[in-house]
């Protein structure tokens, strides 16, 4: 590690804490992970040069990964016949908002093929790459995209929040780490997870490893109240130094139109959330969150931290990350044959 990338580490840390505390004693919902987040993006904003290292914020997923597989019991299958009529929902609700933030995105200037895929709801880096692929601007959809998981992460917490009374708490934590020897897998994890090349490795190959684990009731991990702290801390740091170098009235402009694009989104998601909540009986928070439209990683950061049904919720984002996966680059060869027919009529 650099020198410099060592600074802007202990900056980015130190930013995270002296948000995370403030948080904490404001009394506000997720307070290690929404502090250090908006600190940091405060800062990095104004020039302050933070970062959170990829190989880093890898270990603090898997941990984040093993948690969450671990909430996987011999019980969970008598649930899982309900889940092909949600998944038919999340697609569908994936197709609505993506065209209402579209339109939106179109309104304030964007280029359809930019304006479809910074609307997309996931798969960030395979958008990015088929968007700029078809003649898209590579930067405006990946400020879409970025800016989208993050904005996510800001409006939901407080929602539920609210919708609670103001009484959410968090998963309810052991006193001490319980199978702590699973966390010896991460290093292992990591390199078959690349080496199988799934999406979003740091998260998926110790989620499978620890549900198996768990699902035949071997061994799942549990972190106490402080573990769950330092991760969040750690994760909510790296979300929110990612904008190093934006200028604060690029920013500005880029979050209205981002903030605006969410909020349609998540309307749309919510009617589609709102059926799942009554034709199967998932708790609307549920619902709400397997199918908002935030990463896959910080999703489930959202659902264990909360405990709020973390494996319904990753299994949907799942699902809709695979499906995007899919289906964009059918898109992306459509919009290419429009392009060039609308350029030959044009000629």
């Amino acid at each position: 590690m650099s020198a410099v990338t060592a600074r802007g580490l202990l900056t980015s840390l130190a930013v995270g804490a002296l948000g995370g505390v403030i948080f904490e004693l404001a009394g506000l919902p997720l307070a290690w992970m929404l502090g250090p987040l908006i600190a940091n993006l405060l800062v990095s904003s104004r020039g302050v040069n933070v970062v959170i290292p990829e190989r880093l914020r890898g270990v603090f997923l898997a941990v984040m990964g093993l948690v969450l597989g671990s909430q996987v019991t011999p019980e969970l299958a008598s649930r899982v016949v309900d889940w092909p009529l949600s998944a038919v929902l999340l697609l569908l609700g994936v197709a609505a908002s993506t065209a209402v933030a579209a339109a939106w995105y179109r309104r304030c200037g964007f280029d359809p093929v930019s304006a479809w895929f910074g609307a997309a709801p996931g798969a960030m880096t395979a958008m990015i790459l088929l968007g700029d692929k078809c003649g898209g601007d590579p930067q405006r959809i990946a400020v879409a995209q970025s800016l989208r998981v993050i904005l996510v992460i800001l409006f939901l917490p407080p929602l539920f929040w609210a919708y609670e009374g103001g009484g959410v708490e968090g998963a309810t934590q052991a006193s001490g780490f319980e199978h702590a020897w699973m966390l010896l897998l991460i290093p292992p994890l990591l390199m078959l997870g690349r080496r199988l090349r799934l999406p979003t490795p740091a998260l998926l190959a110790p989620l499978l490893a620890a549900a198996l684990l768990s699902g035949f009731d071997i061994a799942s991990l549990a972190l106490p109240d402080w573990g769950m702290n330092l991760m969040l801390w750690v994760l909510g740091c790296a979300i929110g130094s990612r904008f190093k170098g934006m200028t604060r009235r690029l920013l500005g402009r880029y979050l209205w139109q981002s903030g605006i694009a969410t909020l349609l989104a998540l309307c749309a998601l919510g009617l589609f959330a709102e059926l799942i909540h009554r034709l199967l009986g998932v708790g609307r928070d549920v619902a709400l969150l397997a199918l908002a439209p935030g990463g896959i990683g910080e999703m489930a950061i959202l659902a264990v931290a909360l405990d709020i049904d973390p494996v319904f919720v990753a299994f949907h984002h799942l699902l809709r990350m695979v499906a995007l996966m899919l289906f964009a680059p059918f898109w992306a060869r459509w919009l290419l044959r429009r392009r060039h027919a609308s350029s030959f009529h044009d000629g």
